[in-house]
């Protein structure tokens, strides 16, 4: 791989802890859940994180796609669901991820061509390739 761009981010105290990237710009505090024990509040967590990567990853491969087939977006939009749960032999915890597309202005064919392609290309869909659980949902106008 020829490396485009690398950070470096660390956490201490785990879920309940403090992540900083090497640059200074990620800078805060965590907390677990309150649904995985933890006391909750103000502070963010690895699965929100993780949402945030992948569905601004997810929507930047969709420009990239809908550029090569000439299409405008618009005002579209990407929404990351992320769960953790046990799995089916709970001695461990899975992710799943739902991405929420919504791209006003296009059929539903053009849609999900658009989201196909963009999940082959992006780089968080092909790192969970086949780990966990993606499903991609394409949301459009009503009158589409």
């Amino acid at each position: 791989m020829k490396t485009l761009y690398k950070t470096t981010v660390t956490t201490t105290g785990g879920r309940n802890g403090h992540t900083t990237s090497d640059d200074g710009v990620l800078d805060m505090k965590l907390s677990m859940p309150k649904s995985l024990g933890g006391e909750g509040g103000e502070y963010t967590n690895p699965e929100q994180l993780f949402a945030a990567g992948y569905s601004a990853c997810f929507g930047s491969a969709l420009e990239l796609v809908a550029k090569s087939h000439k299409i405008d977006l618009g005002d579209f939009s990407i929404t990351g669901i992320v769960e953790i749960g046990q799995n089916e032999d709970e001695d461990a915890l899975d992710l799943a991820v739902t991405l929420d597309c919504y791209i006003p202005g296009v059929d539903v064919e053009s849609g999900e061509k658009l989201v196909n392609q963009a999940h082959e290309i992006c780089p968080y869909s092909r790192a969970t390739w086949d780990n966990i659980d993606v499903t991609l949902n394409l949301l459009l106008d009503e009158d589409e």
